[in-house]
């Protein structure tokens, strides 16, 4: 029986080429939208390189003191002391990186300045990432310990540093912020869109500027906590929380007087949400509200379109419809029938769609829109495709479906 509805659909879709063109024109551009929208959301959220580890992960990001009457509020990341001493003793955990976000910095040839992103990073940040090395290696616990002044850089920069890309840059000198540094290693950049890891050059945080001694608790630096298991995520929060209800409360730091401190160990996606949710119940509404506009605007819009296209094309099979139900077809069957129609166009056009879809994927990889873009459309990707095309045709399909299958015989035989 399936098969005998989708071979009435494909004649039906031969039958009249202006509604197939229109149909499949507004399924294939939505679901086309769709598809990279949910490539770009898998790009930020995913595991991918080098935050490969993702999904054993927790971030700790955010410290927020407040006064008594929590009327007065301080959120700031932390010092490289704090989490040295809060987050390096975790027991749980199979390792641990503390690193700072990447700043903005100038590096100089010659006359020419070069602007790009610097990162101070532990040993452990190379171990909890992984990158991919082109050239030489990242620097350990000895060299930091000995204070060199070593950089790893990204490929990116050594093409706009060095007057011949082809030679290797280990061992060779680069000028950052007026000072010198020996590069020790050439990776493959870490794209923008993932703040934790990316930077055009990479240094120990014994590197100047650095401020990894600043006895304050707030600071610059941030922690990821790599679980040997996911299950461990837990018992990992747990023993951070214990560690953080430890401290001493009330106490001054600085100049703020602080009653109350709060530090999250998140995975990476509620540590995105919990930046934004805790705006306030405004922002929370607010992102309840764009994110409910933006559904809309990509399904519900265009299933509305095509609803009223589907009950033009379905107008016309009436006579079908009634000598159908005159011997005896009832209503489930013919329900089912122009949903199960509906959704064979639908994967049609999500087929055209997943095409049109991996070209402009290819296309944002190549244009440097997004600095080390990686957008792929992988098996999550196309699975949501896939449930967004069965929710896509039921939706624009079950209405029309619905009110031709109610259709009175007498007037059915009479279109």
């Amino acid at each position: 029986m399936l098969l005998n509805y989708i071979k009435i659909a494909w004649k039906v879709l031969l039958r009249h080429p202006f509604y197939t063109f229109i149909t499949l024109f507004g399924i294939s551009l939505t679901l086309t939208v769709l598809m990279v929208l949910t490539s770009f959301l898998d790009h930020l959220f995913g595991s991918h390189y080098p935050e490969v580890n993702r999904d054993r992960s927790l971030y700790i990001q955010i410290m927020i003191r407040s006064d008594s009457s929590r009327n007065s509020r301080q959120t700031s990341p932390m010092s490289f002391r704090f989490l040295t001493e809060h987050v390096r003793p975790l027991k749980t955990p199979e390792r641990a990186t503390i690193f700072s976000f990447f700043n903005a910095s100038n590096a100089y040839v010659g006359t020419r300045k070069i602007k790009l992103n610097t990162s101070y990073t532990d040993a452990e940040f190379w171990r909890v990432n992984q990158f991919t090395f082109l050239e030489g290696k990242p620097y350990n616990e000895q060299t930091i310990s000995s204070g060199e002044r070593v950089a790893v850089i990204t490929e990116d920069f050594k093409e706009q540093y060095f007057p011949n890309a082809e030679e290797s840059a280990v061992g060779k000198d680069i000028d950052v912020e007026n000072t010198r540094y020996r590069v020790i290693g050439v990776v493959t950049g870490s794209p923008i869109t993932r703040l934790f890891t990316h930077a055009d050059v990479y240094f120990p945080y014994t590197a100047p500027k650095s401020n990894y001694q600043r006895e304050s608790m707030n600071g610059q630096y941030n922690a990821i906590v790599l679980a040997k298991h996911k299950s461990d995520l837990p018992a990992i929060q747990a023993e951070f929380q214990e560690r953080i209800r430890r401290l001493p409360v009330p106490g001054v730091d600085g100049d703020f007087k602080y009653a109350n401190i709060n530090v999250k160990s998140e995975t990476y996606v509620n540590n995105f949400l919990s930046i934004i949710l805790d705006g306030g119940p405004g922002l929370k509404a607010a992102l309840i509200g764009v994110i409910s506009f933006i559904l809309f605007m990509l399904i519900g819009l265009p299933a509305i379109n095509l609803v009223n296209v589907n009950i033009s094309r379905i107008l016309e099979r009436a006579s079908e419809i009634g000598i159908r139900k005159a011997f005896g077809a009832p209503v489930r069957t013919l329900l089912w029938q122009f949903i199960i129609e509906n959704i064979f166009i639908t994967f049609i056009g999500g087929a055209i769609a997943l095409v049109l879809s991996f070209g402009i994927i290819q296309l944002i990889n190549q244009s440097g829109w997004i600095a080390h873009a990686d957008l792929t459309i992988n098996l999550s990707v196309f699975l949501i495709s896939v449930l967004v095309c069965l929710l896509f045709g039921f939706l624009s399909g079950v209405l029309p479906a619905l009110r031709m299958s109610k259709l009175n015989i007498a007037d059915a035989l009479k279109a």
